[in-house]
């Protein structure tokens, strides 16, 4: 499939793919990742690999959109959940385990 990642093209396979990220450790994964066999890689690790110019180079949304064309699972960043925050009354009953509404 031929796809464009930082103003350059590229023509990139499934297989292709899996054999470049073949033996490479993943780093933690903080934001956007796609799934690699059964590992967990950052999006701009991939892209690094594949295109093999520096992260700075391409946005993470250039890797996801040819990865997720060529079959593989993206993961997004998870919405932060906003903090329940309790009054005095509600916090010492939710500690007794009897949560007061109101």
């Amino acid at each position: 499939m031929r796809c464009v990642i930082a103003r350059f093209p590229f023509e990139l396979t499934k297989s292709g793919v899996l054999e470049s990220m073949k033996g490479i450790k993943p780093e933690p994964v903080t934001g956007e990742s796609v799934i690699i066999g059964r590992r967990h890689y950052p999006v701009k690790q991939v892209g690094q690999v594949i295109t093999r110019q520096d992260r700075r180079d391409f946005s993470a949304t250039e890797v996801l959109r040819a990865m997720a064309a060529l079959g593989f699972t993206c993961r997004a960043v998870p919405k932060a959940v906003p903090l329940q925050i309790l009054g005095p009354m509600q916090h010492a009953s939710a500690m007794l385990g009897t949560p007061v509404t109101a």
